[in-house]
């Protein structure tokens, strides 16, 4: 006999499974990362496939120990290892995009019932989870010919240096394997508009009120504005990467319209505030979590309110 199982109203008939969704997110996230490989190099492509192993090893071994129906076929352990490696540089050790996979899928997803039901990225927390613990190695920028350590473009836009857009639009300079490149991260976010898999509004509320409030900040502490700097901080520190692939993840991000404008502004600012007054050259992940833990509050203070409800009290028994 089988059972019908009825769920709360709307029902939404729709051909979209998480197997689509997470297949076209990887496909966007393609051309980052391949040019993060030519980039960078082979041990680019290392660290990818450690930290996707990882994820996928990591979700297949909890639920065969839980005994719970396997799920790595929907591909959420695939995005979140590619999402891991593309804030990683290729100068990092082997074992960075495994314990950060571990970490991401272990503590962050799978304890907590697994797809659907964490309340922060598990990619981005597994990554702010390695800087706090391996500073050093996560803060060490590489260069493109001979792996030493490089100022960002965010550092030197700090110091008041020029620099160059066509290195920013390109991503010929320092940077994490897949957020260096502004026109690759924009070929992605293209094709996830035109697949209707994210809307515009998180993304480019993330940017400009990030631009905007930097602006501010920057004015407020007595410092010159000018359109090299703020273009740096739109197109550096892997904003871009996070605003398009991170900031829009279902789970832990908001779905009413309002709430996504919201919740984009509220990383926007907490990403300038540490970027302009903390100790972090970037911010973007951290911003991300944050905001990540507002999000049900946002839902419930932007949920529209059935019709005929408006100024009714609720009713007491």
């Amino acid at each position: 006999m089988k059972m019908l199982n009825v769920s709360i109203s709307p029902h939404i008939r729709t051909s979209r499974t998480t197997t689509k969704v997470m297949l076209d997110v990887i496909i966007a996230m393609s051309p980052a990362m391949i040019f993060g490989y030519i980039y960078f190099g082979w041990y680019a492509l290392l660290i990818s496939v450690l930290s996707v192993s990882s994820c996928v090893l990591t979700e297949f071994v909890y639920e065969k120990i839980m005994k719970l129906p396997v799920t790595i076929g929907d591909l959420s352990a695939v995005v979140t290892g590619l999402v891991l490696a593309m804030c990683l540089y290729s100068t990092s050790p082997w074992w960075i995009p495994v314990v950060g996979g571990v970490f991401a899928i272990l503590v962050v997803k799978m304890l907590f019932g697994g797809i659907g039901q964490n309340f922060m990225n598990p990619a981005l927390t597994a990554r702010c989870f390695l800087l706090l613990s391996f500073s050093r190695i996560m803060t060490a920028y590489p260069s493109l010919t001979d792996g030493v350590s490089a100022a960002t473009p965010l550092s030197m836009a700090a110091a008041g240096q020029h620099v160059s857009y066509f290195e920013m639009f390109f991503g010929t300079h320092s940077g994490s394997i897949g957020e260096t490149s502004t026109i690759a991260i924009l070929i992605g976010f293209a094709y996830l508009l035109i697949r209707r898999v994210i809307s515009p509004r998180i993304p480019l509320c993330v940017i400009g009120s990030t631009v905007a409030f930097v602006a501010l900040f920057t004015v407020m502490k007595g410092e010159t504005v000018t359109l090299n700097y703020l273009t740096v901080h739109a197109m550096g520190g892997g904003l871009l990467a996070g605003a398009v692939f991170m900031a829009t993840d279902y789970t832990t991000s908001p779905v009413t319209k309002w709430g996504r404008v919201i919740y984009g502004i509220a990383v926007g600012l907490i990403t300038a505030v540490i970027r302009c007054f903390g100790g972090s050259g970037e911010g973007i992940s951290f911003a991300i979590i944050t905001a990540n833990l507002l999000t049900p509050i946002i839902e419930k203070l932007t949920y529209p309110k059935p019709l005929g409800t408006y100024g009714k009290k609720a009713e007491t028994k």
